[in-house]
């Protein structure tokens, strides 16, 4: 019982140099981790809206398949029910077009 006492007794926490230098090395780690994940979500987003003008255009052979004729916009689209309102524009807000059976971007000017 004496040797449970004696070790707690002995236990001692972190010293404030020690607590300082493990705060500098995240500090340090948050440093070179932020600029890269914030570059990275530009990329994200930019494939994410490859994918939505690819399940658009798949959309739209789907509604030629179905009807006969290509759709005229992305409207047509959302109206028939081959997509939800969401899906009819990319994840960063900008529009899509339908254009001879082809979808694209809609470029935003600042």
């Amino acid at each position: 019982m004496r040797g449970i006492i004696a070790a707690i007794k002995k236990e001692q926490g972190f010293t404030l140099i020690e607590m300082m230098i493990v705060i500098m090395i995240i500090s340090m780690l948050l440093l070179i981790a932020v600029p890269s994940l914030t570059k990275n979500n530009e990329v994200v987003e930019d494939k994410s809206c490859e994918a939505t003008v690819k399940v658009v255009q798949s959309q739209a052979a789907a509604y030629k398949a179905d009807t006969d004729s290509m759709p005229v916009s992305v409207n047509d689209l959302v109206d028939g029910g081959y997509l939800d309102q969401a899906n009819a524009k990319c994840p960063g807000g900008e529009a899509l077009t339908i254009s001879n059976g082809v979808v694209s971007v809609v470029q935003q000017t600042p």
